[in-house]
């Protein structure tokens, strides 16, 4: 939960996004929060022990994976497939080394204002709406990367985004986002591919994992050349833009469903050298 939660009547009521909590204070409708940064941290599940062990840990399978590599020794889908979580977990870590995890208590406002109602300035949905299954998929898989870039996306009142879609980006820094995601998308994809000449079961699971990782890898720059189309067009083409936004997007998320099936069914039949280690990375300590 987290965040700012506005109490109406001792009854919380809606959490409040930055801008909203601005925007009561000049209409004088709730006091000024006084949090500091200092007590913001202290409200964290994680310090600096506890993530640097994380990475520690990470860095300690990327390890065994190079030396099974100098050595010659087979390496499994799965191990590809986590390698590739493994790298997008640096970042995610590098990125939210001071975000406070898992905040569970918000910080209390209050309302005050009696010349009006919380509802006269914040639209809210209620806590029992339900979106139906194919939304409620929607949001799941693409609303965090939506609110990344700066846009809105509808949450329930006591619920927080997963990023801040209320701030106001300038058009450079949400090309600097888009291209960045686009740019880890692009790593995650290659590291799959990484897996073209592995050792598969049968022919046909080597070629659904180089076609899925294929798709992964290049998707993203699929979807931003057809954007940039539509722009050069003036957006004389925005319902065909939007159907081929959404096959696309679909076929990124059967491609990712893919490689995650080949990663467990490959393990049925796996050559000898996968099951050998490498001598001396057992001495080295490690959690």
């Amino acid at each position: 939960m987290g965040g700012f939660m506005l109490y109406v009547d001792g009854e919380p009521y809606r959490t409040l996004l930055p801008d909203k909590v601005l925007e009561l204070i000049r209409k004088g409708c709730i006091d000024a929060p006084t949090l500091t940064a200092k007590e913001i941290g202290d409200r964290s599940k994680g310090n600096m022990i506890s993530k640097g062990l994380i990475i520690l840990q990470v860095a300690w399978f990327i390890l065994q994976l190079i030396s099974r590599a100098i050595y010659r020794l087979e390496t499994t889908q799965l191990e590809t497939g986590t390698l590739a979580f493994a790298v997008l977990n640096f970042l995610t870590y590098a990125l939210w080394w001071n975000k406070p995890l898992d905040v569970q208590c918000p910080y209390r406002v209050y309302w005050k204002s009696t010349e009006s109602k919380p509802e006269d300035h914040i639209d809210v949905l209620p806590n029992n709406y339900e979106d139906n299954v194919l939304v409620t998929i929607i949001k799941a898989t693409f609303g965090p990367s939506i609110e990344l870039i700066g846009l809105h996306v509808p949450t329930r009142k006591l619920r927080v985004p997963t990023f801040d879609g209320s701030i106001k980006l300038e058009e450079s820094d949400t090309l600097i986002l888009v291209f960045a995601g686009v740019l880890i998308a692009t790593i995650f994809g290659g590291i799959h591919c990484m897996a073209w000449f592995f050792t598969f079961p049968t022919n046909l699971e080597q070629v659904l994992w180089r076609m899925s990782a294929v798709a992964i890898t290049c998707t993203p720059w699929i979807e931003i050349l057809i954007k940039c189309m539509d722009v050069i067009m003036n957006g004389i083409g925005d319902i065909m833009t939007a159907v081929f936004m959404f096959i696309f997007a679909l076929l990124y998320i059967i491609s990712r469903g893919m490689l995650l099936v080949l990663m467990f069914t490959t393990l049925r039949h796996l050559p000898l050298d996968a099951y050998m280690t490498v001598s001396w990375v057992s001495l080295v300590p490690h959690l």
